[in-house]
């Protein structure tokens, strides 16, 4: 007897268990469930309820017994009724994608989906292809908010795949399923991996350009002393209102001075995808540290030194799009 019953998921490189093999899901930002995407076929249990009706049934015929027959045709009657009851927690669910945040290759990340009902739907389930983990609970009505988990294999822009949202409620007897790719990509930074990374040896000039635009990008005003510009410490550091009011050009002195910037670029020797995932652990090492960093990767492409969170989300952007066309 075929079966619905798919709570094991396919592995990576096995086809997906029947029926689900024989449908093929439209990809879009959202989709409303209705009679054109909902599929239901009796669950385990409810095969085994149709035949305990049936040996109820034969019972009842076989010793003219008019209590198995009255619990023959009333569990049949249920058996009948489920189907439909099963449906309607899941008619006229909408689902759209919400904005993914980025996360790192490997590790499990929730993808967000937006639910809106117009009704309290009783418990559901929901996992996306290959993954042995998944959502489970009931949605209230209004707008709800859901966080489907997947691992992403490999760095870049991915979508999670085919989503497989189910219901079993309120009996049992059956399981009605949707099946959905929501279009949607998540940016993946590379796995971080500690190891080696290329330094990058910076001209005089420009290395002193660097450091002179971080100092000023502190916006510190609490300069401790004086000394004679040179002309190698750019405009930045003048104190333009004594040289106002002497003529004589002079700069900032802090007593807490930037730290040295810090450049890297992924080992050549490393194959690319390790080369970056060595990167990606120094990039927030140093960042949790306070260290200024910048990158030269091996397109050619620079990110200038700098700190602080956002500098470290742009870099981990750079490199987990190194390389896309």
């Amino acid at each position: 007897m075929p079966s619905a019953e798919t709570d094991r998921p396919a592995k990576p490189g096995q086809p997906d268990p029947w029926p689900d093999r024989l449908i093929r899901p439209g990809s879009s930002s959202s989709v409303q469930l209705g009679l054109r995407n909902l599929y239901i076929l009796p669950s385990s249990f409810g095969w085994l309820w149709l035949l305990a009706c049936a040996v109820l049934y034969l019972m009842g015929i076989g010793g003219a017994s008019s209590g198995a027959l009255l619990l023959a045709y009333g569990g049949l009657g249920l058996f009948l009724l489920a189907p439909f009851l099963t449906q309607f927690n899941l008619q006229g669910l909408e689902l759209r994608c919400a904005e993914p945040v980025a996360g790192f290759a490997g590790q499990p990340l929730a993808y967000p989906l937006l639910a809106h009902s117009t009704i309290e739907r009783l418990q559901l389930r929901a996992r996306f292809r290959h993954e042995t983990s998944g959502w489970s609970g009931p949605i209230p009505a209004g707008v709800s908010r859901l966080a489907i988990p997947w691992t992403p294999p490999r760095r870049g822009l991915h979508r999670p795949g085919r989503l497989r949202l189910e219901s079993r409620a309120p009996l049992g007897l059956f399981v009605c399923w949707t099946l959905w790719e929501p279009e949607i990509p998540q940016l993946i930074y590379p796995a971080r991996r500690p190891g080696s990374v290329a330094p990058v040896l910076m001209p005089q000039a420009e290395s002193r350009a660097q450091q002179s635009a971080l100092e000023h990008s502190r916006g510190s005003e609490d300069w401790q002393g004086l000394s004679p510009h040179r002309p190698e410490e750019g405009p930045s550091r003048i104190a333009w209102k004594q040289l106002a009011r002497s003529g004589t050009a002079l700069s900032k002195r802090f007593s807490d001075q930037q730290p040295q910037a810090t450049w890297l670029s992924p080992d050549p020797a490393l194959p690319l995808e390790q080369a970056l995932e060595h990167l990606c652990d120094r990039c927030c090492r140093l960042a949790a540290e306070g260290t200024p960093f910048g990158l030269v990767l091996s397109s050619g492409d620079r990110l200038h030194a700098a700190s602080g969170e956002r500098h470290l989300q742009r870099c981990l952007e750079a490199l987990a799009l190194a390389g896309a066309p």
